[in-house]
């Protein structure tokens, strides 16, 4: 953990939002508060942080929706949900669409506190993102390519909508991929004709997989899918 860890606040509840930041702020944290998830996106796009805050119902650009533009392009930091959706389903999607954790609301400041040091030290240190090869049992998985290596040769030269499947539930491990917000993500809406599509895709992956018996993607009922390895 960095000296003075950056946050980024996403939170348009503006008197929750000053205790919070307030509270951070006494103790080291240099905080960016942000009232929708169109701000909060333009920020974490323009400045580094080290660890995001986020609240689901947000304007403009919920919670969820802000969380899946920021795995685009980072799987690293950290993402902690602070909300009042607390349904069971709220938190499979919260933690689908590449959150670390999720705190309800009404919540106590300690434990925000405490949750945030947890999720900070267990965090990758600073740098750049990791080296893009995946290692996935005996494959080697290198997303920039599309490509799938068993045992250092080429085997699969993956497709886009492949890839970017693999890609998720790769970087979701060891938790499941939700259904509904996959299909939101890659194909644009949950109609069943797509949800089909993805079924299909879920199946090539797995021929794709079929020579690593240790790999496999398991279906979750009611979830999604999880990829265990």
């Amino acid at each position: 953990m960095s000296p003075s860890p950056r946050l980024l606040l996403l939170e348009d509840e503006l008197p929750l939002a000053r205790i919070v930041r307030e509270s951070l702020e006494r103790q080291g944290y240099h905080v960016h508060h942000a009232a929708n998830g169109v701000l909060g996106l333009a920020a974490f796009q323009r400045d580094a942080f080290d660890l995001c805050i986020v609240d689901v119902m947000l304007p403009q650009l919920d919670g969820f929706a802000f969380v899946a533009e920021v795995r685009r392009t980072n799987q690293q930091v950290p993402i902690l949900f602070l909300t009042a959706k607390s349904q069971p389903a709220d938190v499979v999607q919260g933690f689908g669409v590449g959150g670390n954790d999720y705190l309800r609301k009404p919540f106590s400041l300690d434990e925000l506190a405490v949750r945030l040091r947890e999720l900070l030290r267990r965090a990758p240190t600073a740098g750049p993102e990791p080296a893009a090869i995946i290692a996935l049992g005996r494959y080697q998985f290198i997303p920039h390519k599309q490509e799938l290596w068993l045992d250092n040769e080429l085997t699969t030269k993956l497709s886009h909508r492949e890839n970017e499947l693999l890609r998720l539930l790769a970087s979701h491990r060891p938790y499941p991929l939700a259904r509904q917000a996959t299909l939101l993500q890659l194909w644009g809406d949950d109609s069943f004709f797509h949800a089909r599509s993805m079924d299909v895709f879920i199946s090539r992956l797995r021929k794709h997989l079929r020579h690593d018996p240790t790999l496999t993607i398991l279906n979750i009922r009611g979830v999604g899918y999880r990829l265990v390895s």
